[in-house]
């Protein structure tokens, strides 16, 4: 058996037109693929951009609803209902509330008053302070403790531990009515 290390130049031809032919092909694929890709992420990018569009325009439109808020235990028709609306436990804290409500007593019965409040769907903390002397806040002795009433959303403060956001937040999704029972110290 012996080797030759000598080329076929006639092979070698035809080695280099098919192999040019090829190169020409591909050239071609990959020029049409990237013309569909380029049509492909345009089109892409348009329904993205649509898409996107609606999205803002559909969450832009919340529906706000009146929930109603049952407060009971009210000792005075004097003064005023204050209602402080937090979304977090963070507001809830730093006394920042979402919204601040406030509510004449006219409508007051037997120490209850029922009013409307309206609120996006979305879960909530509220607080009332029946400020008496309509002055705007809770009004406190010389040891701290609140001399007006107050209260939270479904729940009833019975240690005087300050509560946390999650003892009185509501889910106004589930929840059809919220109820707060004043607390006078």
């Amino acid at each position: 058996m012996s080797l030759t290390f000598g080329c076929n130049y006639a092979r070698f031809d035809v080695f280099l037109i098919t192999s040019y032919r090829r190169y020409q092909y591909l050239r071609l694929q990959i020029m049409l693929k990237l013309n569909f890709t380029t049509m492909k992420k345009t089109t892409v990018l348009c329904l993205n951009t649509l898409a996107g569009l609606l999205f803002i325009f559909l969450t832009s439109y919340t529906q706000v609803r009146e929930t109603p808020v049952k407060v009971t235990g009210i000792r005075s028709p004097k003064g005023k209902i204050i209602l402080n609306v937090f979304k977090d436990n963070e507001s809830y804290n730093n006394e920042q509330p979402y919204k601040k409500l406030t509510f004449d007593k006219k409508a007051l019965n037997n120490g209850t008053l029922t009013v409307m409040v309206g609120l996006e769907s979305g879960t909530y903390g509220i607080t009332l302070i029946d400020d008496e002397n309509e002055n705007g806040k809770i009004d406190k002795n010389l040891i701290r403790m609140p001399k007006e009433g107050f209260g939270f959303s479904n729940f009833f403060m019975e240690k005087l531990k300050k509560p946390t956001f999650d003892d009185f937040k509501v889910d106004l999704k589930a929840t059809a009515k919220v109820d707060i029972k004043v607390k006078y110290m």
